[in-house]
């Protein structure tokens, strides 16, 4: 066991990390996932833990903590009218189907390909937060019919290997579809429940070696973790949601896309054992 000193270095990281994650979620719309998969990982790391499952950990206990953070978002956007329920129903079966069938395939990878595969696609979501513009437009509404049944269950197989929620794949695809930006946000925020429900479900059913869990693991979500980051994250995401509705978030995106990317790329690197 890790002594108790490192534990509670563990615990008061766990809660900055939950606290700034809360704000991320509801401010900026990329999810809280996006912080929390690494973390998890260099904590559960640091405490001694890893082996070919531990990435798996790291998902599986970030998207356990985006169940209860994307409701509480939702919920306050919702009170904004800002949800836009058409696109949610509308997205709802195809994102939940690709939600089950990236819990198939993160659940056959090893934890250096998941690493890797976070990398690269934390580098594509930094790019586009840093360098996209508002401008930018695949289309006037969002999709429907064929397109939409194709489209929508990619973001919820991409998003759950990478252990996000919806909002780092839905808000930029709701912008290049000329939804409003706050409503965008906010609709994701449903997006990451759909997301996360089935995901979760699937990975509590996920058996991982005794000598490679960190104590108090249920399938593979680690419920101190959980408890820690969700403790903070309840707190913070409500004021996330103020902030967006207040202001204007594009500076704060460039410099958050830059640590971003450095993130992704260290992840690479140690995928790659350089």
């Amino acid at each position: 066991m890790p002594d108790t000193m490192l534990l509670l270095q563990m615990l008061v990281m766990l809660l900055a990390i939950g606290g700034l994650a809360g704000v991320l979620a509801g401010l900026l719309g990329v999810g809280g996932g996006i912080v929390l998969v690494p973390s998890f990982f260099y904590a559960f790391q640091t405490l001694g833990y890893g082996g070919p499952q531990l990435m798996q950990m790291c998902l599986a206990t970030s998207l356990a903590t985006i169940i209860v953070t994307s409701v509480r978002s939702v919920l306050s956007h919702n009170r904004k009218g800002a949800v836009d329920w058409t696109i949610l129903r509308g997205w709802a079966p195809g994102i939940a189907l690709g939600a089950v069938a990236g819990v198939l395939v993160a659940s056959a990878l090893r934890s250096d390909m998941l690493q890797a595969l976070f990398g690269v696609l934390g580098i594509v979501i930094g790019l586009y937060l840093g360098l996209g513009k508002s401008e930018w437009r695949l289309g006037e509404a969002m999709p429907g019919g064929v397109k939409r049944a194709l489209m929508s269950p990619v973001v919820g197989f991409l998003s759950v290997l990478m252990g996000i929620g919806g909002g780092s794949f839905g808000v930029p695809l709701m912008s290049l579809y000329n939804t409003p930006i706050h409503r965008a946000v906010a609709t994701a925020a449903g997006f990451g429940v759909i997301i996360a429900v089935p995901s979760v479900a699937g990975f509590l059913l996920l058996p991982i070696e005794a000598a490679q869990r960190p104590p108090l693991t249920v399938g593979a979500v680690n419920i101190p973790a959980f408890l820690v980051v969700i403790a903070m994250t309840l707190t913070t995401a409500p004021l996330g949601v103020k902030l967006a509705h207040k202001t204007d978030p594009k500076r704060l995106k460039r410099i958050f896309a830059v640590f971003l990317i450095l993130v992704a790329l260290n992840m690479l690197r140690k995928a790659l054992g350089w």
